[in-house]
């Protein structure tokens, strides 16, 4: 597919062909009618890795390069189980964590077993900065 500008946002309106469903179902595809017919499931509802990787493009383009970093982060998420994704999000609460080997250790599980090396570069980089501003004493 071709590369995606700010001129293509938004995509559902100018380029909807360039968005599917986490199932690779198109998104002219799920419509009200095929929900009554029983023709979408639940994985047609959920957005797919690479759309979020085009909307981070399309960020990127407009000048929003931190946009575009939590749309990359965010399609690393995709396919990791809601369990972990709630774990990586507890942990990163001030005051959850006792040190940084615990959220080292979420980080290094997004990486090894669902490839999410950009979610793990940024758990390991709070990790720093949690150690750096003691934010792993209980607080409350």
């Amino acid at each position: 597919m071709t590369a995606l500008s700010a001129a293509d946002y938004p995509m559902a309106e100018k380029r909807p062909e360039s968005i599917r469903a986490r199932s690779g179902k198109p998104m002219q595809d799920i419509t009200l009618e095929a929900v009554v017919a029983g023709s979408v499931g639940m994985a047609d509802l959920a957005i797919h890795s690479e759309t979020l990787l085009r909307q981070a493009e399309i960020a990127r383009s407009a000048g929003r390069p931190t946009l575009a970093q939590n749309f990359e982060r965010a399609a690393d998420l995709v396919e990791v189980p809601q369990d972990l994704v709630m774990r990586a999000y507890e942990i990163l609460r001030p005051g959850r964590a006792q040190s940084s080997a615990e959220i080292v250790a979420v980080a290094a599980t997004l990486r090894q077993a669902h490839g999410a090396n950009r979610i793990a570069a940024f758990l390991e980089e709070a990790a720093e900065v949690y150690e750096k501003r003691g934010l792993f004493r209980f607080r409350y």
